[in-house]
């Protein structure tokens, strides 16, 4: 079996030195914001260019607590896409806000800044007032953060970078994680960085928004222990998974370049088969960190019949997202944007993702697209 993600590889070559890391946190003993978690920020701050990093629980929980630290309130708006993870929009309601969900691009997946004018005056004519934007960086490729910014600006908005696909991409030589005001990643096992469990960081240059976040991480503490400020949430990160992070760190860029290596090789052999399936598309001076390499299915293709012909060839899919967010239980009575939906609908129909990691090997790949192309000369 190919591996959809292969995590074994990437162990193998830093086993001793996260061993290592590990040991030393036993013998220290501090499970909680040791050393290392501090180390992490110093060196993700470098990394990113970002001032201010706070290193947290999870993904979901940097969107919390960049949303704090943005201020927003019950019943204030927030544009996200609909076509995306569900922690995306779920961190509003949480909070008592109102997720707006708009359209996307159908060659990038993310965020249409075409369709922004409308979408904010739909908030308006139900009388939600917006106060931010959240782009998705959707498998790997930033949002096109100049637009959504600008509109941002003539607008008064702010905007929430949800990086937790994107982080390791580049914005014309800016890293992601300090493109907007603020940016939250996931540090998932299958991110491009990931731990071993669950953890997370918020980026800011903004010292207000790290103070509130920071302070909201630890229960809402002051300045000194059990003295309390806000009423705050027990998102802080553990200090094995920080160590096990700064040996991924260490070899991340080599990965990020190997994960675009693959994706060249899966265009190169894609685009010799003339299949008809549409490819991702990077906007010039932007760099994915691949997170997923999706492809968009012909309307012909039976997507459930060519993802079981592939796992009986030993070769894993998934569908990110079968179903657009919107149409969720939990999520139907929120609004969506007067444009509609018509391009997260048909993506949610077509898309398939395809086994991605730095160590897939070539051989691989030429194996994966020789028995798409077998399925589809067969159908």
């Amino acid at each position: 079996m190919i591996p959809f993600i292969d995590l074994n590889a990437q162990q193998k070559l830093i086993r001793d030195k996260i061993d290592n890391r590990i040991k030393q946190v036993l013998n220290h003993g501090q499970y909680i914001l040791g050393p290392e978690v501090k180390e992490l920020e110093e060196k993700l701050s470098s990394f990113t260019g970002s001032k201010y990093v706070l290193c947290c629980s999870s993904g979901t929980d940097a969107l919390l607590l960049s949303l704090l630290g943005l201020k927003i309130k019950p019943g204030e708006g927030v544009i996200v896409p609909a076509f995306t993870f569900a922690s995306s929009a779920e961190v509003m309601p949480l909070l008592g806000a109102i997720p707006i969900f708009i359209d996307v691009k159908r060659d990038t997946f993310n965020i249409d800044p075409n369709k922004l004018d409308d979408t904010l005056k739909t908030a308006k004519d139900i009388g939600v007032e917006v106060k931010g934007i959240m782009p998705v960086g959707l498998f790997g490729q930033p949002a096109e953060m100049d637009l959504i910014n600008d509109f941002a600006k003539n607008n008064d908005l702010w905007v929430l970078d949800d990086a937790a696909q994107s982080f390791g991409g580049k914005y014309k030589e800016k890293i992601v994680g300090n493109l907007s005001e603020v940016a939250a990643t996931s540090f998932f096992p299958a991110k491009p960085l990931g731990c071993y469990g669950d953890g997370g960081a918020v980026f800011t240059s903004d010292r207000e928004i790290y103070e509130i976040a920071n302070s909201s991480h630890i229960h809402g503490m002051g300045r000194k222990r059990y003295e309390y400020d806000r009423i705050g949430m027990n998102a802080r990160m553990s200090t094995i998974q920080a160590a096990i992070l700064l040996e991924k760190l260490k070899i991340f860029p080599e990965e990020l370049e190997k994960r675009q290596i693959v994706a060249d090789n899966y265009n190169k052999n894609l685009n010799s088969l003339n299949l008809g399936i549409e490819l991702p598309r990077i906007i010039k001076n932007l760099k994915s960190s691949w997170a997923q390499y999706t492809v968009v299915l012909p309307k012909n293709i039976n997507r459930n019949k060519l993802q079981e012909y592939l796992k009986s060839k030993n070769i894993p899919t998934a569908v990110y997202y079968p179903i657009p967010l919107n149409e969720h239980k939990p999520y139907n009575k929120y609004p969506v944007s007067k444009c509609g939906l018509d391009v997260t609908y048909n993506l949610s129909k077509k898309v398939l993702s395809l086994p991605m990691h730095p160590y897939l090997k070539e051989d691989e790949i030429i194996y994966i697209c020789e028995n798409i192309n077998n399925f589809f000369k067969n159908n």
